[in-house]
Parts: structure tokens; sequence; C-alpha cells
């Protein structure tokens, strides 16, 4: 809501785009758990369809519920318009088709989620258009792999697992001076850490099921639009209806329009509505989250049984600098890798944890753990994983919001047990 625009981050956190009165009295949107919704005219639902009003039509198409967390979304970030969607990586899937057609290519950081890597390398490839990969860090390849096919640069604002943590501001500066824009996923930062829109970035996507959501219950996306980028140029003549119907809107349009309505990647509002609870502590988690993450590199930094470890808030770490340029002082996020022996070292280590979780998720309030290689990575060959930097011997780690005294008890008896 316009007026709720003054308020700093931690409040607009839980009251942007509350509508009480409008909810009859409830603090909460309520679940609209309906499969579509009555027009009282023909004209109306003609104008509806037409992209003239906003009304619902039908639960593939839009949802109260989605929508109120589509706004809250879109003000978090700093955005014009967003749209959620059944999953992170369907959020990842409808960003980048919207962009992209037979024959194109476009650049990306080789710091991504696996499925996202399968998704760009494998899935992609079959419809002609090519990705290139360079070092995210790098802008200077960045740079050399943009020719006149390529269609966007995509990065993570934290790569996972590998960590690193791009320049955003100079990728975008790179990126738009070839009149192509900027896409980051900055799901492990959250809008809390970084607010990409505003060192440059066009388009932001999340998997909401991470930090956004932060309890493990429900699965969800989100692709937010910043609304400043120009598609009315030649590199995009497929954008002119959508700029003529939308204007400043013209890519989310695009995006419901062409592929989240068609592929029917819609968001449950139920899960929607789970993602409003747990956004409400988002600030207090984040806080923790990174203060207990701090908390445990230091202390597995002076365990001989730790080969390594990979985390931004340590002063050698290679993207120390960038990270505090892009952050400030709020944090270096809450996930981490180090490095055991080997593979059957880390496998020991997981199965002595007593109150860590061992699962495939993260951005949860509870600690949670795995083994890349031989989990999501099982099916890679051995040079795309050196690719990705997933070794045998890391161990991926995202820290809770427990007691610190606990995780690290819990981390230490399972070391012990290396001896």
């Amino acid at each position: 809501m316009s007026d709720k625009k003054g308020y700093k981050f931690n409040t607009r956190v839980i009251h942007a785009c509350q509508s009480p009165e409008d909810w009859q009295g409830a603090t909460i949107a309520p679940i609209f758990q309906t499969a579509s919704h009555v027009h009282r005219t023909a004209e109306n639902l003609s104008e509806t369809f037409a992209g003239r009003k906003d009304d619902h039509i039908y639960m593939r198409l839009t949802n109260p519920t989605n929508r109120v967390l589509e706004e809250k979304l879109a003000d978090l970030e700093g955005g014009l318009g967003a749209i959620v969607m059944s999953s992170g990586m369907a959020a990842i899937s409808n960003a980048s088709m919207a962009l992209l057609r037979a024959g194109d290519e476009f650049v990306a950081g080789n710091s991504l989620f696996m499925s996202t890597y399968l998704l760009f390398t494998r899935v992609f490839k079959k419809y002609g258009i090519t990705v290139r990969m360079v070092e995210s860090t790098d802008i200077g390849a960045i740079e050399r792999a943009i020719n006149e096919k390529t269609r966007f640069v995509y990065l993570e604002t934290i790569g996972n697992p590998k960590m690193d943590i791009p320049d955003l501001e100079r990728v975008a500066a790179a990126a738009h001076s070839h009149g192509i824009p900027l896409l980051v996923d900055n799901t492990l930062a959250s809008p809390y850490l970084c607010r990409p829109f505003e060192v440059g970035a066009d388009i932001v996507i999340h998997s909401t099921t991470k930090y956004l959501s932060g309890h493990g219950s429900a699965a969800g996306g989100a692709v937010i639009d910043s609304g400043n980028f120009e598609w009315n140029r030649d590199r995009f003549p497929d954008f002119a209806p959508f700029v003529e119907r939308k204007g400043a809107l013209a890519y989310i349009d695009k995006v419901w329009r062409e592929h989240h309505i068609n592929f029917g990647t819609t968001q449950a509002p139920f899960h929607s509505y789970l993602t409003m609870i747990g956004m409400d502590t988002l600030a207090l988690r984040m806080e923790r989250h990174m203060e207990n993450t701090m908390k445990v590199a230091q202390f597995l930094r002076e365990r001989p049984e730790v080969k390594w470890i990979n985390y931004a808030g340590l002063k050698d770490h290679p993207s120390h600098e960038t990270a505090k340029k892009l952050f400030g002082d709020k944090g270096f996020g809450g996930l981490l890798a180090f490095g055991l022996k080997d593979q059957g070292a880390c496998f020991s280590f997981i199965d002595r944890l007593r109150m860590i979780y061992h699962l495939a998720n993260l951005g949860d309030c509870k600690t949670l753990v795995i083994h890349p290689c031989s989990s999501q990575y099982v099916s890679f060959d051995d040079a795309t994983r050196d690719e990705l930097s997933i070794t045998p011997d890391l161990i991926r780690l995202s820290v809770g919001i427990e007691d610190i005294e606990d995780i690290c008890a819990d981390l230490g008896q399972a070391l012990d047990g290396l001896a």
C-alpha cells in the first residue's frame, strides 16, 4: 500500500500490502481457495481477458491470495510487478524463456544451483538455445561472452554451493552497455540482505521455498520486474505487443501471458499464505541465520578435521570485499561449505549428527546439511562437477536459528567421531 512506502525494511516486511479493511479485519490475506471467479457482466470478463482490467478469472491465471504475495515481494525488492509460481525452478524457467527464442544465446555464471545448470545446459540446448558459462566474478569474461545473439546475463547473488559473490553493479553496467538485461537469482541473500535492483539488476528471481518462507512448509517461486529496462529496442522485437499493452510492465506481462499461464506453473494459494506467514519474521530470522553462520565458520576453522571452509564472511575469502560492498554491514548469508578428508569422512560425519537435519533444502529455520557430490550431483560426470566446484570432500551447511551452542556442539561431536 502506498502509505507504507516510507517505512524501513523491517517494518515493511510485516506491514507492506496489508489490507485488513478488505479482509474483514484479518491481519493476513485470506486463502481464496476457488478455481474461478464470477463476473457480473460479459463486458467486464472481456475487458479482463484483454488485459484492460486486473480482475480475477481463473486460478491458473491469477488468485487474490497470490496477488497479495506478489505485491509484497515487489515492494520488498523495490520492483514494479511480480508473479509468484509453483517453485523456484518454475520461476527460473519462465523468467528465462520469456526472453529466449531458438537460436538465441545468453551468458550465465558457472556457479549455479544444480537444476538451473541442467535447465541451461541440457534442456535449452534441445531447442537451439546456447548458454555461455563464465566465472561469475570475472567481469571481463562476462563481457567477452556477450555477442549479437545474447539476450541477457544471469547470475546468483551468492553461488550455491560455490559461495562466490559477483559484483552485480559492474555486471549490470556491462550488460546495459550491450543493451541487454541482468537477471539475478536472489534466493540465498533474500531482499533483507540484498536488493539487486538498487545496484542495476533488471529482473530478480526467488525460490520462496527458502528464506522467504523459512520453515520448510511451502514450495514456491517468484519473478520480480524492476520496470526499468527499455524493451522497445532492436534486440527485443518480440516485446512490441507487450510494451504497447503494459508499458514498463511489458516483461512481467510477457512472462505471465506467454509462459506462466500456458505452462500451468500456478502457485497454490495455501502456499502463498504460508509464505506470507513466514515472511513476517524474515528480518529477525536473517539476522540470526547470519550471526550463527559466522560463529559456525569460526568454530569450524579451529577444528583440525576441517580441511577448508568457504564462507564470504571470512576475511581471506575471495569474495569478502565484494560481499561487503554489496551487503554492507548486514552479514554474509546463512549458507557455508567446508571440506573433510574425503567422501567417506563426509558420510561418517553426517551419519553421526544428532540435531542437524540431513535433507535436500536450505534456508530453513533449522540447521540442514547435505553432501552435494553424492546426492544432488550424483548423476554429473567428474568434469562437470569440477566446473561447478562440487568435490567429494564438500559438505554444504545451511545454518539455522537454534542456539549457537547447540549447533556447534552437534557439529563438534560429529567431527570428534572422525578422529
